[in-house]
């Protein structure tokens, strides 16, 4: 079962994501402090749909959920880029040097409205990853506009999902929409 108070040990960082010191992630989420990294990626299909899965219920944080297709916290002194490729291998079981994919953008919190800081991805494939049991209980391919309708209509979601697909989606969040 996952845990909140994980003890790994993570990078806090300024407000223009300059490293300042280490804490524990237990420390930085009892506080609520926003000044540390993490990773999200989004799955895109050729059709343009996303991969978006369902979190596990033993998740500590945002149970059953739906998900950014993989996401995960820096560890201290781990660059964005190998958090990025341990949290794919971790939950879908990929290796990134085997499948195309490319930065969508570096938010923060205090720009952005983000939880944390973060890089968010996109892997390009349209195969369904064999993921991680223990991260994820289904997925579906979505439309951007399908997985905001879903949240909007009360599919419970990870809370930085809806601002993700319309910051780097927008534009498809109405695109192939059937009336």
């Amino acid at each position: 079962m996952e845990s909140l108070m994980e003890d790994e040990l993570m990078d806090v960082v300024d407000r223009h994501d300059n490293i300042i010191g280490q804490r524990k992630r237990s420390e930085l989420y009892a506080e609520g402090s926003p000044n540390c990294r993490v990773i999200n990626a989004f799955l895109r299909n050729a059709l343009g749909q996303i991969w978006i899965p369902r979190r596990t219920a033993h998740k500590a944080l945002f149970p059953l959920c739906l998900d950014m297709s993989c996401g995960g916290h820096v560890g201290s002194g781990e660059s964005y880029e190998d958090a990025l490729k341990r949290e794919v291998q971790e939950e879908l079981n990929w290796d990134l040097e085997q499948r195309p994919w490319h930065l969508l953008g570096h938010l923060t919190p205090y720009d952005d409205g983000v939880s944390m800081f973060m890089k968010v991805y996109e892997i390009q494939d349209d195969e369904t990853p064999q993921w991680n049991l223990d991260d994820f209980v289904e997925s579906y391919w979505l439309w951007p506009w399908e997985i905001l309708d879903r949240i909007q209509q009360g599919d419970r979601a990870k809370s930085d999902l809806p601002l993700l697909v319309e910051t780097f989606y927008r534009s498809n969040a109405n695109s192939n929409r059937v009336v």
